[in-house]
């Protein structure tokens, strides 16, 4: 069998509340390369042409159990701030991508829940979550876009709140 190699294009999803709480979740690989890894929930697209709205939603259903696709179930509002960071893939994962693939193109999502809601974790992937304020969970995270992510969120909320008035 053909060995399968991730698409080097995927999502970050910072998830928060109204007061700018963020949820974290810890990596379950972390320990494997020397370290406890937190970071919002992030996934590679599953096919080159899945549209980036669904692979944040899917991926935010499978590493924390929170439904965020359209359908009934929604919790929270899902929106793509329309911004990509491109990085390079950090060594202890280039084994993931194709051979001679070393950077990822990455979409930014937020997504704002009522209230701090429970978690359910894939345990392969995720062994633990904490929801912080938002500076605090951008101290924890161990990925610089991640981080810069999170502290953006005053700046979004701000513009959602403006945009849901009417005014631009």
């Amino acid at each position: 069998m053909p060995q399968s190699f991730k698409i080097p294009q995927s999502v970050l999803v910072v998830i928060y509340t109204s007061a700018l709480d963020v949820l974290l979740i810890r990596r379950a690989d972390g320990d494997d390369v020397g370290g406890e890894y937190w970071q919002s929930v992030t996934g590679s697209r599953d096919t080159p042409d899945e549209d980036w709205a669904q692979t944040a939603a899917r991926e935010v259903l499978e590493e924390t159990g929170i439904p965020c696709g359209p359908g009934p179930q929604v919790q929270g509002v899902l929106v793509d701030w329309q911004l990509e960071n491109v990085y390079a893939i950090y060594p202890q994962w280039l084994h993931r991508y194709a051979p001679g693939v070393t950077r990822n193109t990455e979409r930014l999502f937020g997504l704002q829940v009522p209230v701090r809601c429970t978690v359910r974790l894939n345990p392969r992937e995720h062994t633990a979550y904490q929801w912080l304020p938002y500076r605090e969970a951008a101290d924890l995270c161990f990925s610089p876009s991640n981080a810069e992510a999170i502290l953006q969120l005053p700046r979004f909320t701000m513009h959602s709140s403006i945009s849901a008035q009417g005014v631009t």
